[in-house]
């Protein structure tokens, strides 16, 4: 029979929650990078959006063919 020690340190427990604590924080800031991108590229598609939408529906102005059209006026 082996004889395992079942003593836990003191210092064990406050090396882990520093260890656990340091992994926190990195993923607080790992999430907060990846809520700007998301917000970024949410704004991205909110634009692509409107153009396509502008686009199918006929909105966009043909600025060289209102030109021709004036200079006929």
């Amino acid at each position: 029979m082996t004889n395992t020690s079942k003593i836990i340190l003191l210092t064990d427990i406050y090396e882990t929650k520093a260890r656990k604590e340091k992994e926190l924080a990195y993923y607080k800031e790992q999430l907060e990078i990846l809520n700007q991108k998301m917000f970024f590229i949410r704004k991205d598609i909110e634009i692509t959006t409107i153009c396509i939408n502008l686009i199918e529906n006929e909105m966009v102005v043909d600025i060289k063919k209102l030109i021709e059209e004036k200079k006929n006026d």
